[in-house]
């Protein structure tokens, strides 16, 4: 009994690990994509374009791991969506965020994507892309019982316009992740290639997430700038096409230009990217 009790756990212990690192890839497959309008892309060498250096984000990427694998295991531990299994998430990835911000900073969006994606999977094992936006919505129906009373910019930023910012989004059942999923397969049945693929789903969440980032360094007027400017891009054929890229190449230029950065856009492909590797099996 204490052998298979430890080979179970030996087991769970390395699904764990694996949808952590499934997170964790595609956090670093979100940054891989080039050219990113006002985000962090493999350009972004010693900070030039966005201030932010991508081979620092690169590695600060990797210090989720053990906290995505530790919210895993929660979830496995714990079996249901409870207010229990929510206040856990929360202290973990507090301590994730801490960790991170050692290793050079960055993700706290795509950490709080990741880590209800990453529990909601480890909840139902062999669960559906969508079936896993469901669960996490379960989870993010709780409040966080040991969340800081002080409101983040974030939080401040949506009650101040009316955004459903970060939390309303995954109370939502993260609605931008299944159409940014929705936008990866059209394009890929298409004919685009997978990079161009990934950049049309970034570019349909830009169309129309409220992103609380945007609205902090550019106001509601700029957010619906850079609205219709993905949109413009799709509207023109997508990036798989000349007009779309060169509508792309002009975003790109005007975002970076006025430092505006759709940050929100990016943590939620993550969350896409990472439903999309998910294998789909027998639940159990």
């Amino acid at each position: 009994m204490t052998g298979n009790h430890g080979t179970r756990s030996l087991t769970r212990c390395r699904e764990d690990e694996a949808l952590a690192r499934a997170a964790v890839d595609a956090l670093t497959g979100q940054l891989a994509l080039v050219p990113k309008p006002g985000l962090p892309d493999p350009r972004d060498l010693a900070a030039r374009a966005t201030r932010r250096d991508h081979r620092l984000l690169r590695w600060s990427a990797k210090a989720l791991t053990p906290g995505l694998a530790a919210m895993a295991a929660a979830a496995r531990r714990t079996g249901e969506p409870t207010p229990q299994l929510r206040a856990e998430l929360g202290s973990i990835g507090r301590c994730t965020e801490h960790s991170v911000g050692l290793a050079g900073g960055g993700h706290r969006g795509a950490l709080w994507a990741l880590g209800l994606l990453v529990a909601a999977a480890a909840l139902d094992p062999g669960a559906g892309a969508r079936e896993v936006a469901t669960g996490a919505k379960r989870i993010a129906a709780h409040r966080d019982r040991g969340a800081p009373r002080r409101p983040s910019r974030g939080s401040s930023v949506s009650a101040k316009y009316g955004a459903a910012g970060a939390r309303g989004e995954a109370k939502a059942g993260f609605p931008h992740v299944r159409r940014a999923l929705d936008a990866l397969e059209a394009a890929r049945t298409a004919g685009a290639d997978e990079g161009q693929a990934r950049l049309d789903a970034l570019l349909t969440v830009m169309s129309t997430l409220q992103d609380t980032e945007l609205l902090h360094t550019a106001g509601p007027l700029g957010l619906r700038h850079v609205q219709a400017g993905a949109r413009e891009v799709l509207a023109a054929g997508g990036t798989a096409t000349r007009p779309g890229r060169d509508a792309l190449a002009a975003l790109d230029a005007e975002l970076h230009a006025r430092a505006w950065s759709p940050r929100g856009s990016a943590g939620l492909l993550a969350g896409a990217l990472f439903l999309d590797a998910l294998p789909v099996g027998p639940r159990g």
